[in-house]
């Protein structure tokens, strides 16, 4: 359900309400993912100050993640035109407890009408919490009906930026501190070593900090995924699907910048944008490979200390910073990340040697590409064992949905 919260009174909203259904017409009409369609509309308007950057996005984020209540509530088809447009907006002012523009525009808004409609679908989840049918339905067998009914809304809450300190460096104290000294208030978590959570979000980018290399934003449920694999200094570590390094330059800075991290992945681009954070970051024990063929891997075989499998998955551990994914997602899809995963567990456990550790993750909800894909890989390969398993939530923790198990190759 969307959280009521004050919108700010100083911003043009009409012009800037144009340019929220733009955003809308490119996620739902074009097909674009929901950060690159607001990154167009800030480089469209580059003018624009924080209070416009931020009332866009915001506006964006919360129709997207409640869009089928909405319509629903709206009573309108699900197109975006400018007939229906206001509309769909001055619903979502209803149920947020906002008062109506005095506006013809807003004419086809029935304030009675609407509030009625929440009551009358306040108890239907997959209305009320804004899933499609289908999804709705899988989360609940997977899960169970009471840890679904918990799950739903927690994942509809946005979430908090939170950093990692580079401990290369800087420490976590230390950072807080520098970026106490520019107004930026922040808390240390004591569940994650490196993590500090910032009390009001902020375009922490523009700052000296994070331009020399001191911190990095991440999840702090994501930054545990390092920590989990027990890397130490001068180890040979393989991050077999790196994308642009998060969590290879945690593991490095954890290794104190001592062995070798060979970072592998199937797309240069973002092996492209590692080697740039690399750079900032301080960081010179990263190797990048391009996965082109197989032998990249079969290279590979029996080298590794540590293997990190951050695989592929269906991203509904993190509904919350990406609420498009429920409406972009297709049953189909679920089932095929699910093969990929296992694919990938296939291809590249050779590469730990015997007796080194290999952590498995993945930002998904679903056990079918968690805890029951380590139970199939078991079943197959009796040489490994399992060392240890998280599961981290929003409903424990002030984080993303992650599941990881550490594996250990025996024989």
């Amino acid at each position: 359900m969307i959280p009521k919260k004050k919108i700010d009174k100083t911003v043009d909203k009409k012009s800037l309400l144009k340019e929220v259904f733009k955003t809308l017409q490119y996620i739902f009409v074009d097909g674009n993912f929901m950060d690159k369609a607001l990154e167009k509309t800030m480089r469209n308007n580059k003018k624009w100050k924080v209070r416009e950057r931020s009332f866009v996005a915001e506006t964006t984020y919360d129709l997207v993640r409640n869009w089928r209540l909405i319509l629903t509530c709206a009573d309108t088809k699900d197109e975006l035109s400018e007939n229906n447009w206001k509309t769909i907006y001055g619903t979502w002012l209803v149920i947020k407890g906002e008062n109506l523009p005095e506006s013809p525009e807003y004419k086809n808004c029935n304030e009675q009408k609407i509030i009625s409609l929440l009551k009358k679908y306040e108890h239907i989840r997959k209305i009320w919490e804004s899933y499609p049918d289908w999804l709705d339905q899988r989360c609940e067998k997977e899960l169970g009906a009471s840890q679904w009914n918990k799950l739903a809304p927690a994942l509809n809450q946005p979430a908090a930026m939170v950093l990692r300190a580079n401990l290369l460096k800087t420490t976590p104290a230390q950072l807080q501190t520098n970026l106490a000294e520019v107004g930026i208030e922040t808390e240390l978590l004591s569940w994650a070593p490196d993590a500090l959570q910032l009390k009001f979000s902020r375009n922490v980018f523009r700052y000296e900090a994070f331009k020399n290399g001191w911190f990095e934003v991440q999840d702090p449920a994501s930054q545990m995924v390092a920590d989990f694999l027990q890397v130490k200094p001068g180890m040979r570590v393989v991050d077999a699907c790196a994308g642009a390094g998060g969590k290879t330059l945690h593991l490095a800075a954890i290794m104190k910048n001592k062995g070798n991290i060979i970072a592998l992945d199937t797309k240069e681009f973002k092996l492209a944008e590692l080697k740039k954070r690399s750079k900032r970051a301080g960081v010179a024990i990263v190797e990048c490979r391009h996965i082109d063929s197989t032998k990249v891997i079969k290279r590979l075989k029996d080298s590794a200390d540590r293997l990190l499998l951050d695989v592929p998955c269906s991203g509904l551990g993190v509904l919350r910073r990406n609420p498009d994914t429920k409406w972009i997602l297709k049953p189909i899809e679920i089932d095929q990340v699910i093969q990929t995963q296992r694919e990938i567990l296939e291809r590249f456990s050779p590469i730990t040697k015997v007796g080194g550790l290999m952590v498995y993750a993945t930002c998904s909800i679903l056990p079918s590409e968690g805890k029951e894909q380590i139970n199939w890989f078991l079943q197959q390969h009796e040489e490994w064992s399992l060392e240890g398993e998280k599961n981290y939530s929003p409903l424990n923790f002030e984080c993303d949905g992650f599941y990881m198990a550490l594996l250990k190759r025996n024989k």
